[in-house]
């Protein structure tokens, strides 16, 4: 039988509704560095003890509170940031529903000293589970500086599920990581058992957060991003796509300041980085969007980590093209440095092609298409992680961060002419749900005719061609060429195969056929002639010649005329793959991925012996062309400098 309905006590339901808002220690930490944040600090300290269990204590000199409303600040849905209905469609601030720190006391043991500076005396207040212990008023610095003790001490069974110190003090600085990140201009020191692990300089500039935040590498490998598109801002910076790391930890978003994990934002940035990442590799990136508070619904997360847009389109845009912006702006062969201790230790560091006079303002390099420009494209899941953290580095000072480039020396297209047409130009489709992940369904290809020209050089800005002296090849897999005062180092497969899939992308409504001089009848398996004859039509387009007899037999009869004549079987294997894959909505962009297979097939191989002139053929069409990538992300291009080998003999020492 149903037992009967009745009221709650208190104490029940206020640890019911403490549960939904603090699960770690890592979630204390977040709402009161927010607290701090919006009460106008520019200095927070953050101190916890055997992982935030046992102790966490955040200080700021933020404006405090009267002494008066101490008591009302630990009620449930009691705040200073919202007061009607009307300022819940504007929220500019991080905390708005008043009930963070009523959910923190109500599993807690928690200590306040608050003092605002008009104010002569302070407030002195503790409370235990939610019923207030002790209130004075007396002498306190100006500022918040909240104690939080013991952990769920009155939750046991929550208690259970907490994970080592180690991994809750890991969760922790993650979390002061990310708010470090959004607000450079405030000074964040971290410490973990009495070791200072962070601490931020405050000097309002995002370069030296990244650095003592990410490391030396993350800062190194970062592209400056600024765009402004449809009322959106977009600023920060991305990495190289050398840079790239191994999952998405260091990809952080913010709008408005806040952080937030989006699919959307997530999405748009990977596309961006279509055919410049090696399979398995993920962009790294510090972005905030600066959005109307109007078109952003923050209210749709217990922790606010989840934002609803108004219109995910503009906001897939501005995010897509600012990355791709700040990537063909790198224009980047790569440059090889050898250490003098040897050659083993090779890095790569970028070199500008365009100075910074040459770009004027807003002359960017891509905009976003109109819905006409628009076709159809199959929708891709991004999955989220809950544990994935990124540490804490060792504490650095202010001294030891180097300085980027402000931009005397901006970086041009990595590819030129056909790679603008790659298919990694998709916009979220206008109609897409907005309140849920399958808003991701409808991304479109947009047509190469949506992009807006490279600014060119002139003779006279680029002045004389230096000549390029091929030679050889080694390992019979990479070509040595002779440039002024540089060793070019290509990849010959992989610069091969970026010409072809350039070639093949930018014409791939007229592919042209080569016939063959007979046919030649295949059995090729009941699903690939299923899936084939379902899209005879773009069996055509892409060259493929074929007649459909009695399944599973068919008839070619012409080829795509980069390939050779050997290869239909296969040919048709990769086609059925591409399209069952766009079938099933799990796949890319169905002509990019039937030319990145079609393009690596047809391309030269890598130790395959080559003749001098197919060589300066090749590093002609390298130079020439600008190709830096080959589609699957590897760089097809290095260069030696001849001061990197005299400083490798000893020749020189600087």
């Amino acid at each position: 039988m149903m037992p009967r309905i009745q009221l709650l006590d208190r104490s029940v339901y206020e640890l019911i509704a403490a549960g939904e808002v603090i699960e770690r220690p890592s979630s204390v930490v977040k709402e009161l560095i927010e607290n701090a944040i919006d009460s106008g600090a520019d200095k927070i300290i953050v101190e916890i003890m055997r992982g935030g269990k046992s102790f966490i204590r955040v200080t700021d000199n933020g404006c405090g509170i009267l002494s008066e409303d101490v008591p009302l600040a630990f009620k449930r849905h009691a705040t200073s940031k919202v007061y009607s209905k009307e300022d819940l469609l504007k929220i500019g601030t991080l905390g708005f529903r008043g009930e963070a720190l009523a959910s923190i006391c109500a599993v807690s043991k928690v200590e306040l000293i608050t003092k605002r500076s008009d104010e002569s005396l302070g407030s002195h207040y503790k409370i235990e589970g939610g019923e207030e212990t002790e209130f004075i008023i007396g002498g306190c610095p100006d500022g918040t500086t909240i104690i939080v003790r013991d952990l769920f001490y009155n939750l046991p069974a929550r208690q259970k599920f907490l994970k080592k110190d180690v991994a809750e003090g890991n969760s922790v600085a993650a979390t002061v990581q990310k708010l470090a990140l959004s607000h450079p201009e405030i000074s964040i020191k971290f410490l973990r058992d009495n070791r200072t692990e962070l601490l931020t300089t405050g000097d309002g500039k995002l370069l030296s957060s990244i650095y003592l935040v990410l490391g030396k590498e993350f800062h190194d490998g970062c592209l400056p991003v600024d765009y402004r598109q449809e009322g959106i801002r977009v600023s920060g910076y991305v990495t190289r796509p050398l840079a790239a790391r191994v999952n998405r930890i260091y990809q952080n978003f913010y709008v408005n300041n806040r952080y937030v994990k989006s699919a959307t934002c997530t999405y748009a940035l990977e596309e961006a980085y279509r055919d410049r990442l090696m399979t398995g590799k993920f962009p790294g990136c510090v972005l905030n969007l600066e959005i109307d508070f109007g078109t952003v619904d923050v209210n749709a997360h217990p922790a606010k980590l989840e934002i609803r847009f108004q219109d995910e389109r503009s906001v897939y845009n501005a995010v897509y093209f600012a990355v791709k912006n700040a990537l063909l702006r790198e224009g980047v062969p790569e440059s090889v440095s050898l250490s003098r201790s040897g050659a083993d230790d090779v890095s790569f560091k970028a070199k500008g092609v365009f100075r910074s006079e040459e770009l004027h303002g807003e002359q960017l390099i891509l905009r976003a298409p109109t819905k006409e420009e628009e076709e159809s494209f199959g929708p891709r899941t991004i999955s989220y992680s809950a544990d994935s953290q990124g540490s804490c580095p060792q504490e650095k000072s202010a001294q030891e961060i180097p300085s980027q480039d402000d931009g005397k020396e901006h970086t041009g297209s990595a590819f030129m002419g056909s790679a603008f047409m790659d298919s990694s130009q998709e916009a979220l489709d206008g109609n897409a749900s907005h309140d849920s992940p399958a808003a991701l369904e409808g991304f479109k290809y947009i047509d190469r005719s949506s992009v807006l020209p490279v600014r060119e050089e002139t003779p006279s800005e680029a002045g004389q061609e230096t000549p390029i002296r091929v030679v050889g090849e080694v390992f019979k897999t990479y070509i040595i060429a002779e440039s002024g005062d540089d060793i070019l180092i290509v990849d010959k497969h992989a610069a091969h195969e970026r010409y072809l899939y350039d070639r093949l992308m930018a014409g791939h409504d007229t592919i042209s056929m080569q016939l063959m001089a007979e046919t030649l009848r295949l059995s090729i398996g009941y699903d690939q002639y299923e899936i084939l004859f379902e899209n005879k039509e773009i069996c055509s387009r892409v060259g493929l010649g074929v007649e459909f007899l009695v399944p599973p037999f068919v008839e070619v009869y012409g080829v795509p005329s980069v390939m050779t004549l050997e290869a239909p079987l296969d040919i048709l294997n990769m086609l059925a793959d591409c399209l069952r894959s766009k079938r099933n909505g799990d796949g890319s962009d169905l002509f990019s991925g039937f030319f990145h297979s079609l393009a690596c097939k047809a391309a030269i191989k890598a130790n395959s012996e080559s003749k001098l002139p197919e060589l300066e053929h090749l590093v002609n069409l390298v130079v020439g062309e600008k190709l830096r990538y080959c589609p699957h992300g590897r760089p097809v291009l290095a260069r030696l400098s001849k001061k990197e080998i005299e400083r490798l003999f000893r020749r020189i020492q600087q």
